[in-house]
This record gives C-alpha cells, structure tokens and sequence, in this order.
C-alpha cells in the first residue's frame, strides 16, 4: 500500500505540472482536461497516506498532496457557486427570453429521431449541430418547418456544422480561420422584439493521440475567432466543443482577447464529455457571451447517444445593464503578441486529416 501510494503522489504531482509547461504537443495539453478527476484524486490519495504503514517521509508526501490540492482548488472554486458573482436584476428594457441547444451528435451516432425528439422536448429558439453530416442534415429536415432558417456546412470529417433557427437569420457567414476543412459559423439574427445579436458556432481539432500532436490548430482557430469577436458592436456568443477547458492559458487568453464572460465562473463546470462515463467527464463544450447578454439558465440535457451532452442556454439581451462590465477582461499588450503568434502556428500547422472519416 505504500507503494501505491508513493506511485500516486508522484502520478499526481507529473500530472499538474505538465500543463505548467508551454508545450503544444498533446501530453503536455490533455492533463489540464482532467484536472477536476485529478483533484479528487489527489483528495483520495491524501487519506489514502493516514492508513498505510509510512515511513519518515510520510509528511512530506501528505504536505505535498495538500499544498497540490490547494492549488487545484484555488482555480476550480471559481466554477462552483462557492465562488462570489454578483446577481443581476432583469429591466424592463430586455429582451424576451431565448433558448438554445448546442450538440456535438458524433458523426457516427445514428440515433436521429432521439435528438429530434429532444429538440421537440425543449422546443428551443435556435439549435446548433457539431459533426453533423449528410446522413444527419437528411434526418433533420423534419425540423425545418419549425425552424424555416438554416445554415448549413455538410462535412464528412467529423467537423460538420448545422444551424436551425426560429429567430430570423440576417447573414450567415462560414469562416475556415486555420484550415480550410475546419469550419466556424458566424450568424447574425434579430428577434421579433427587436434585439440583434450574433452567434458563434465553433468545433477546433484537439490535442490528442488518436487526432492532432499538438494543440497549435485549435488554439489558433479559438484565438482567430476571438480576433474576430472583439471588433462587433452587437451582443455576441460564442458557443461550441472548444476541445478545450475554461482554465487552459489558450481559453483565458480567447476570453480576455475577445473581451467576453464565462458564465460557469461562480455557477457549475456543466461538464459534457465523454457522455458515458460520469467519472470521466470534462467540460470541453463551452461558452462565452458579451456583457449586454445575461445568463439565465445553462445546463446539460439527457444523453441521445452521442459522447458529448448537449448544453441548454437561456439568455436575454440588456443594453441598459452595466452589471456585468465588471467581468470582462482585456489582454495585455503582451497577450496581445501571444495570441498573433498562436494564430499564425495555428495557421502554418498541416492538420493531416480524411476529408470522408470511417467508424472503422
């Protein structure tokens, strides 16, 4: 059992400083996806050392343990209603309430009319698909009467993107930031009470063993797209399977480059993936909104047999409400300079990708 046990505090204490290490390459990036597992088990392993047979070190190992705990607790509290955020107060000046659902339906999940019936369920004002394909733009026209505006970019490489909307679309726009097999949608819609604002559908390639080496592409498209953010005078929201986590340097740097607000600060992780593993779920599907867009409600919906859950929004849009300027936060003409040079990697990285992706 001491073994054990001295095997688990090294594990952890490798697995909390790789990511300190500004390496692109995946075994330095994928740690900071599992950094609430970590946690936990750093927790564990602490009790773990009160019931083995120890040895002189024994407190040195146990202070090492609490001050790595320490240290993952002081960035995951931020997440959790234990961390302080002001509540605001709806004005009679605001929009009506709109709700959405984004969904990474994985390409190869053939449960169709399951999510068509949790589309019908929830009824939301718009809905955005990720690795939706041509078999699943078919099975979705049954929705289109409901949701007379589309956008759609059928791929068959896993980075498929489709947009369905009740709200009146006023252009739609497909950008290939980093590669030109990697789609971003950019939509402009104005409600029937008047209210324009923009969404940002996103899905970047991540870092891992079985897809891209490194996480240059993805930052790069995250970054490209915050680029592109920063310079609209509407309401915005990015929404999508970052392939990221909201406490990486690329996603602090996305947030404070596009002046935007992660509404999981001070309420919950709504941790998406992987669907079918509880124990092994990780926030990797998220969201960022500007300051005249006000959260009221986001959570993840029932499984309908993809790996990812799909996340519910509802919002409404203030412009007379400063509440939230608080939140934003700008880069620093450093962060500035890092951003360029992760696009511009981003950019010059070949993603050697299928443009037609098998199961098999």
């Amino acid at each position: 059992m001491w073994i054990v046990y001295l095997i688990m505090a090294m594990l952890l204490l490798v697995l909390t400083i790789l990511p300190k290490i500004q390496n692109s390459h995946w075994v330095f990036r994928v740690p900071e996806f599992a950094k609430i597992q970590i946690t936990y088990l750093i927790f564990f392993t602490f009790i773990l050392g009160f019931l083995v047979d120890s040895s002189g070190y024994f407190w040195y190992y146990q202070g090492l343990l609490a001050v790595l705990f320490i240290h993952h607790g002081h960035t995951l509290v931020k997440y959790t209603p234990l961390y302080p955020v002001k509540k605001h107060q709806q004005h009679h000046q605001s929009s009506g309430k709109l709700h959405f659902v984004s969904a990474n339906v994985y390409q190869f999940n053939k449960n169709y009319n399951q999510f068509i019936s949790l589309i019908e369920k929830y009824s939301p004002d718009f809905f955005m698909t990720m690795e939706s394909n041509g078999d699943w733009e078919k099975s979705l026209r049954v929705l289109e009467e409901d949701y007379p505006y589309q956008h759609k970019v059928t791929l068959e490489n896993t980075y498929g993107m489709h947009f369905y909307s009740k709200v009146a679309i006023k252009e739609a726009k497909t950008h290939y930031f980093v590669a030109d097999d990697i789609p971003s949608i950019e939509i402009h819609m104005k409600t029937d009470d008047g209210f324009s604002f923009v969404f940002f559908g996103v899905h970047p390639p991540p870092p891992s063993p079985t897809e891209e080496e490194t996480s240059k592409e993805r930052d790069g498209d995250l970054l490209s797209t915050a680029q592109c953010v920063k310079d609209l005078r509407k309401p915005v929201i990015v929404v999508g399977d970052f392939n990221n986590v909201a406490w990486s340097k690329s996603s602090i740097l996305f947030r404070k480059t596009s002046h935007l607000i992660d509404p999981r600060i001070g309420h919950a992780f709504v941790s998406t993936f992987h669907a079918k593993y509880r124990l092994l779920r990780f926030p990797i599907d998220l969201m960022f909104h500007s300051e005249d867009i006000f959260i009221k409600e986001l959570k993840t919906l029932e499984n309908f047999g993809s790996d990812h859950l799909p996340v519910y929004c509802e919002f409404l849009i203030d412009h007379h409400n400063d509440e939230q300027e608080e939140l934003i936060q700008t880069a620093s003409t450093e962060e500035q300079a890092e951003a360029e040079k992760m696009i511009q990697e981003g950019i010059q990285e070949s993603g050697d990708r299928d443009a037609v992706v098998t199961e098999d």
